[in-house]
């Protein structure tokens, strides 16, 4: 059983502890509100979850999933996380965040700001390019023809496998982009980015990515 440490209650923080607690594990989910305000949450998700602050949620977490406006990225605990796997599930909204010129002009991914900043995590895309509803509802069985993928990206192996297994056991294929300086293609606004598609599709779509629109 892994521990997940949730950084951000939001739709896809949510959806992503649900499908955590359904493969068996336990769950600590944070929001920039406080523990209390996840009550309804909490009692939603059972037993085996529970809300605690950001440092908390890091400090307790096997795994970890950043879900946060990336506004935001620099208020996640760095201490805590060092050594452990980091799902990054931000994404760049410029009308939300605010302009960050280095990804404006290319030069930097989402998840590349986040490596930088948890410099001894392993920082892994998961999850930023899927509406976070169909998370628990579009899943099949592997071998399922037609499944559909999702991609990731890492500069480390083990987190890239850690990833395609909780996938494959969530009802997606896995599709890896390579190291986070290619994650910027399945970013935002790119072929890939919530659009349904199967493993030889999202290949295609990846390839097809330009790094600025």
């Amino acid at each position: 059983m892994t521990t997940f440490g949730i950084i951000g209650a939001g739709n896809i923080g949510r959806q992503v502890a649900r499908v955590a607690l359904a493969q068996g594990n336990e769950v600590v989910i944070a929001n920039s509100r406080g523990p209390e305000t996840l009550a309804d949450l909490i009692e939603e998700l059972g037993p085996k979850a529970r809300a605690a602050t950001a440092e908390e949620a890091a400090a307790a977490a096997d795994v970890a999933v950043v879900a946060v406006p990336l506004k935001a990225y620099r208020d996640v605990p760095v201490d805590p996380l060092a050594g452990k796997i980091v799902l990054d599930a931000n994404n760049y909204y410029w009308e939300r965040d605010g302009h960050i010129e280095a990804l404006d002009r290319g030069e930097e991914t989402t998840s590349g700001l986040l490596q930088k900043h948890l410099p001894t995590s392993q920082v892994v895309k998961a999850f930023n390019h899927i509406v976070a509803a169909t998370i628990t509802t579009d899943g099949s069985p592997a071998g399922t023809a037609n499944r559909r993928a999702l991609a990731t990206a890492s500069d480390y192996p083990e987190a890239v496998e850690f990833v395609t297994a909780f996938y494959d056991a969530a009802g997606f294929d896995t599709v890896s982009a390579g190291p986070l300086s290619e994650s910027w293609r399945v970013e935002r606004d790119r072929p890939a980015y919530v659009v349904r598609q199967n493993a030889e599709e999202l290949r295609a779509n990846l390839a097809l990515a330009q790094r600025v629109i």
